[in-house]
């Protein structure tokens, strides 16, 4: 069979594959693995979203669970946004998620272009799949435990797609993900993972699913009660670790680390 013609079969089988969930998204993911494949997934990469702009993405710690993303393209994303911190200069996009105070905020900055909430306010699951400019944003729903009961889709994992790069933010996670959470996710070459060990998930939790995960990048965040060295220590020698006296780096597909390396940038 000509090589064109098997890669037009293969598409055609891949598309047939993924949930009627994700094939019915406004945006394809270039990240998605397809489910029913799981552990040995096939991800899905149908056609360009968003603009591609080639170069390093920017990634700084800001501060307990928000990250600064600066895309190549210039988009700028505070993750876990309440105002407190990555708030200048302003971020185009604010994601949120509600276990908390310090995840969220009710009164975001007017001049803020997109405000994601990982909870429907009117009931269900939230739903996000955002194209701006050179980044496509999109969600995963999960439960969180809120005085305490879980409540269903209350929190979201935030995935980012941007410079060929797929960057996952856990959120406020407070169960462990299923197969179905694994699929929808995706790939994630960067992820950024709470490791309190209480207030979201055990540290042992917590190491399962950033195993399972495997990234080539780990950032550590929610670091204010759990040792450093207990989480990578659990991580075991597969995962190597950085420390960096810096609050930000850059990284791109070409710089991303050969093997798993744990990162762990300055702040608290």
């Amino acid at each position: 069979m000509p090589l064109r013609l098997f890669a037009a079969c293969l598409a055609t089988l891949l598309l047939a594959s993924i949930p009627t969930w994700a094939a019915d998204d406004p945006v394809p993911s270039k990240c998605m693995a397809i489910a029913q494949a799981l552990p040995d997934v096939t991800y899905a990469s149908f056609y360009q979203a968003q603009t591609f702009v080639d170069g390093d993405v920017s990634i700084t710690y800001a501060g307990h669970s928000t990250y600064v993303i600066e895309t190549p393209g210039g988009v700028r994303i505070a993750t876990d946004y309440s105002g407190i911190y990555g708030s200048s200069p302003l971020p185009r996009i604010v994601t949120m998620n509600k276990a908390h105070r310090t995840h969220y905020t009710d009164m975001p900055d007017q001049a803020i272009d997109h405000v994601l909430r990982g909870w429907n306010p009117e009931g269900g699951p939230a739903r996000h799949a955002l194209v701006v400019d050179d980044v496509y944003v999109r969600n995963v729903p999960t439960d969180i435990r809120r005085f305490g009961e879980m409540e269903r889709d209350g929190n979201s994992i935030f995935i980012f797609e941007v410079a060929g790069l797929c960057i996952g933010h856990l959120g406020h996670l407070h169960h462990r993900l299923e197969d179905a959470h694994y699929g929808a996710i995706g790939r994630l070459d960067v992820v950024m993972v709470p490791i309190d060990g209480g207030m979201t998930l055990s540290i042992d939790a917590m190491t399962e699913i950033t195993t399972r995960l495997y990234s080539s990048m780990i950032l550590p965040m929610h670091r204010h009660s759990t040792p450093i060295g207990e989480f990578t220590g659990m991580m075991g020698d597969g995962f190597a670790v950085e420390f960096r006296n810096s609050r930000s780096l850059t990284v791109s597909l070409r710089s991303l680390p050969s093997r798993p390396t744990i990162v762990i940038l300055d702040g608290v």
